[in-house]
């Protein structure tokens, strides 16, 4: 693949298990950078129960200020309310979330499974052009609370999901416990069972894995991967999950491979400096520290 499409993820993600809480001004201002770095795409919040994830209690203040037209505005959804909540506020998609496994699922959802399938599939059926509409499978390569995934019930849920015809389908690597060969096969056996179906991926690096991965979904064919400004993020409840494969860190390795980004590496470490300097401590991405190569000639 000579092309691949970069969805920035740090005004959600990248700040939802922080425990500095930006500012709506600030988020915006992120959101505002991701777009001047060339992103496409941006999942600008969540639509979550504030008092469960406090950083996204602004959520419905966030859409209110954003621009139009710059881009498009995607926001994270678990449940029928959140949606609605996402299409009251205007925003070009809704990312809706199942996550492959029960336990994990009741916690993050409070519901099973199944049900979170079932309130997907009722929002498709019954407003179908609301909003553009994908699923993100959580714990799509293991999970913390049940283990190993198999490939099997990965596949029954994606079935399911499909049923509903997403836009677009997402595995997440929500704890960061996936090796490259675990991506080839489970990026492939999707696109195996449903060719027209776009593929994209959430991966987390939780074990120094998440490039390695990102690399391996480009060659499977993925053709969206989720990045966060300076490696920022992790699930609140997801014992010890960290963050994102860094922005900056992917785009350099994209480029230097040739693989097409429209993402600006200056920008997008400036953008990672600047959310360390809110969050007021380092944050894990690489390129911003060692920068690009070759260098300009000073």
């Amino acid at each position: 693949m000579d092309r691949i499409e970069i969805i920035e993820v740090s005004p959600r993600d990248g700040i939802q298990n922080d425990a500095t809480l930006l500012s709506t001004e600030d988020k915006l201002a992120l959101i505002a950078r991701a777009v001047e770095a060339g992103a496409g795409r941006v999942e600008v919040t969540s639509f979550v129960n504030p008092k469960r994830v406090p950083q996204m209690a602004d959520a419905d203040a966030v859409a209110a200020g954003l621009p139009r037209g710059t881009g498009r505005h995607i926001g994270l959804t678990l449940n029928r309310r959140g949606f609605d909540r996402a299409v009251a506020a205007g925003l070009d998609e809704a990312n809706f979330v199942v996550v492959a496994t029960d336990t994990f699922n009741r916690r993050n959802q409070g519901v099973d499974t199944a049900d979170s399938v079932a309130a997907f599939r009722a929002v498709r059926a019954e407003v179908p052009d609301a909003i553009r509409t994908g699923v993100t499978i959580g714990a799509a390569f293991g999970c913390p609370f049940e283990g190993e995934v198999p490939l099997a019930r990965l596949m029954a849920v994606v079935e399911d999901c499909a049923a509903g015809t997403p836009h677009e389908i997402a595995l997440a690597d929500t704890i960061g416990v996936a090796t490259p060969r675990d991506v080839t096969e489970r990026v492939g056996a999707v696109r195996r069972a449903f060719p027209d179906l776009p593929v994209r991926l959430h991966l987390h690096n939780t074990r120094n894995t998440g490039i390695a991965n990102a690399w391996a979904g480009v060659e499977a064919g993925a053709t969206a991967l989720d990045a966060s400004f300076g490696g920022t993020g992790g699930c609140p409840f997801a014992p010890r999950a960290t963050g994102n494969i860094a922005t900056e860190d992917l785009v350099y390795m994209l480029d230097r491979s040739g693989v097409v980004t429209g993402m600006d590496l200056d920008a997008c470490i400036a953008a990672a400096e600047w959310l360390a300097g809110r969050l007021g401590h380092e944050v894990p991405g690489m390129v911003m520290k060692a920068g690009g190569f070759p260098r300009a000639a000073a």
